[in-house]
Parts: C-alpha cells; sequence; structure tokens
C-alpha cells in the first residue's frame, strides 16, 4: 500500500510540474516538448489501465453469468468508447 501511495504522489507532483511547462504562454520554453510528451504518456497509460479493466470486469461478469453477456457487453463498449474519447483529448490538449 505505501509503494502505491509513493507512486501516486510522484505521479501526481510529476503532472503538476509539467503542466505548467506544458502549456507556457511565452511559447519559447525548451521544456514545453518534455511536458507535452509526458502528459501524452500519461494519457495513454492511464487510459490503457482504465480499458484493461473495463473489459476484465466485463469478461468477469460474463464468465459468472453467462446469460448476462448480452447486457454487459453493451455499456463495456460505450465505456471503452468513452475512455478512448479522454485519451485522444489528452493527446489534443498536450499538442496545443
Amino acid at each position: 500500500m505505501k509503494s502505491v501511495v509513493t507512486t501516486l504522489s510522484r505521479t501526481a507532483l510529476l503532472l503538476v510540474a509539467t503542466t505548467g511547462l506544458a502549456f507556457a504562454q511565452d511559447g519559447g520554453s525548451e521544456w514545453a516538448p518534455i511536458g507535452s510528451g509526458l502528459a501524452i504518456g500519461l494519457a495513454a497509460l492511464g487510459c490503457g489501465l482504465g480499458q484493461g479493466r473495463t473489459a476484465s470486469a466485463a469478461l468477469e461478469g460474463m464468465a459468472r453469468n453467462p446469460q448476462a453477456a448480452g447486457s454487459l457487453f453493451t455499456p463495456m463498449i460505450i465505456g471503452l468508447a468513452l475512455i478512448e474519447s479522454l485519451c485522444i483529448l489528452g493527446f489534443v490538449i498536450a499538442q496545443g
């Protein structure tokens, strides 16, 4: 548990530190590409983890109750689409 908290706090610190660099208004910051790269990487990492958990939970539910497969499939696809849209939004913001 302690390693999870440490990892989350380091990630939050990195995100806060690079967000200001990625959106620098002067346009001449040499750190902006590094901030953008980290933002894209964090967006992809978070979305990949979210999609993995979503698919895992849906498949577990289908394995436990095969009759519920039809009712679990549509919400799973909608959830995956929303997670993917967040990833694309992270890409757009990082490139801005």
